[in-house]
C-alpha cells in the first residue's frame, strides 16, 4: 500500500486527508494519507526516515515550510527563488522538495476569475511570509507590472524585494489607501482574520471597482475581509480553493495519478470547514 502524508506542528486541523483519500477512493488506488504531528525538533529525524515510516512522501505545513529546506537533498527552483517548500517526494530514494502552494493559488484565482490578464497590473500582497513568497514567484510569471508587500516591518518585506528584484516594492501601511487605489488584486496571505486569530483591520475604500480580493485563509470559508469586499461589489477568492488546487501536485507525485478538483470535491472539504455550507 501506497502511503503519504502531511506533517505539521500543530496538525489537528489539516483537511489534507480528506481531500488525498477522496480522490484515492475515486481513482482506485490502494493507499492511505494521513497527518502526522511532527515536532520542530523531531523533523530532521522523521524526514530522514520517510521511507522507513513507510511514505512516498509527505506534505509540510506551518512552522516546518522553510526549516525542511536543508533537509532535503534535492529541490527545484521554486523552492530556490522562494525559500520555503510544501511538498516532499521520494525520487529514486533521495528526498525531493517543491512548493505547490503559488501554483495552487494561481489555479484557484484563474478558475474563480475565467479569462484573468494580469499583465502590466498591479498586485498589493498583505504579508511577507512564506506563502507570501510562493504566491509572489507565481504572479511574477504572469508579466505583472509590480507587487507592492504591506507588512507591519519594512525589513521584513525588503527581504522579499531583495529576492524578487525592483517589480517588488514595499508598502508602508500609512500608503495603503493611496497606492491601493491602483491595485488589480489584493491578497492577504496573513493568518489574520483566520479563526480564533485577530481579525484583520483594513479599510477597503481606495480599491477601485476592478479590484479582486483573494484570501488564502479558508475557516472560516468567507473571511470578514471577503465579506467588506463583497459589500462593496468586488469579485472575491476564497483560501479553500487554493488548499484543493495546491494538493494536486503532491497526489501526483505519491501516486502517479494527476487528480482534478471538482465541485464534489470542494462541496465535500466545505462542508467539514463549516457544515451550514451550501453551494
Amino acid at each position: 500500500m501506497k502511503k503519504a502524508c502531511v506533517i505539521g506542528y500543530p496538525i489537528a486541523h489539516s483537511r489534507s486527508p480528506l481531500i488525498h483519500n477522496y480522490w484515492l477512493k475515486q481513482h482506485g488506488i490502494e493507499g492511505l494519507y494521513e497527518k502526522r504531528e511532527v515536532k520542530p525538533e523531531d523533523l530532521a529525524d522523521f524526514l530522514t526516515h520517510l521511507d522507513a515510516h513507510g511514505y512516498a512522501g509527505c506534505n509540510v505545513t506551518i512552522p516546518h515550510k522553510e526549516a525542511a529546506i536543508p533537509l532535503v537533498g534535492k529541490m527545484d527552483d521554486i523552492v530556490r527563488r522562494t525559500g520555503s517548500l510544501n511538498t516532499i517526494y521520494l525520487d529514486s530514494g533521495i528526498i525531493s522538495a517543491t512548493s505547490s502552494d503559488g501554483e495552487g493559488f494561481y489555479q484557484n484565482l484563474v478558475a474563480t476569475v475565467p479569462g484573468l490578464d494580469l499583465k502590466g497590473q498591479t498586485a498589493v500582497i498583505l504579508g511577507a511570509g512564506g506563502s507570501a513568497r510562493a504566491i509572489i514567484e507565481r504572479l511574477l510569471r504572469t508579466d505583472l507590472a509590480r507587487v507592492k508587500i504591506l507588512n507591519r516591518t519594512e525589513a521584513r518585506a525588503q527581504e522579499l524585494c531583495n529576492i524578487f528584484g525592483t517589480r517588488v516594492q514595499w508598502l508602508a501601511p500609512d500608503r495603503f489607501g493611496i497606492e491601493s487605489a491602483s491595485a488589480r488584486l489584493l491578497v492577504n496571505t496573513t493568518s489574520q482574520g483566520m479563526k480564533g486569530q485577530p481579525a484583520l483591520q483594513l479599510d477597503l475604500s481606495a480599491l477601485p471597482a476592478s479590484c479582486i480580493v483573494a484570501d488564502i485563509v479558508y475557516v472560516p470559508l468567507k473571511t470578514d475581509l471577503l465579506k467588506q469586499a463583497q459589500a462593496r461589489g468586488l469579485q472575491t477568492v476564497g483560501g479553500l480553493g487554493m488548499l484543493l488546487h495546491q494538493a494536486v501536485v503532491g497526489f501526483e507525485k505519491w501516486f502517479g495519478i494527476r487528480p482534478q478538483v471538482t465541485p464534489e470535491l470542494y462541496d465535500l472539504v466545505a462542508n467539514d470547514v463549516d457544515p451550514e455550507y451550501h453551494r
